[in-house]
């Protein structure tokens, strides 16, 4: 019974009680998602690019 009751309150909940975003704000947050995940990428890139050329220079000196 407590089952039934819950999926009731929860189905009435999704339905009625909250508020959907519409199909324009999705796209708008995609594209502020894609962009900062492109922005994060190139800044993990460029720090394995300079820690690699770092440790290439350290294990250099030693041969």
């Amino acid at each position: 019974m407590k089952l039934k009751v819950y999926i009731q309150e929860a189905y009435d909940e999704l339905v009625h009680k909250v508020t959907w975003p519409t199909w324009k704000e999705l796209q708008s947050s995609a594209l502020v998602v894609m962009i900062a995940s492109f922005i994060i990428s190139l800044v993990i890139f460029v720090m394995d690019l300079s820690f690699r050329n770092i440790m290439d220079f350290i294990y250099g000196l030693f041969y």
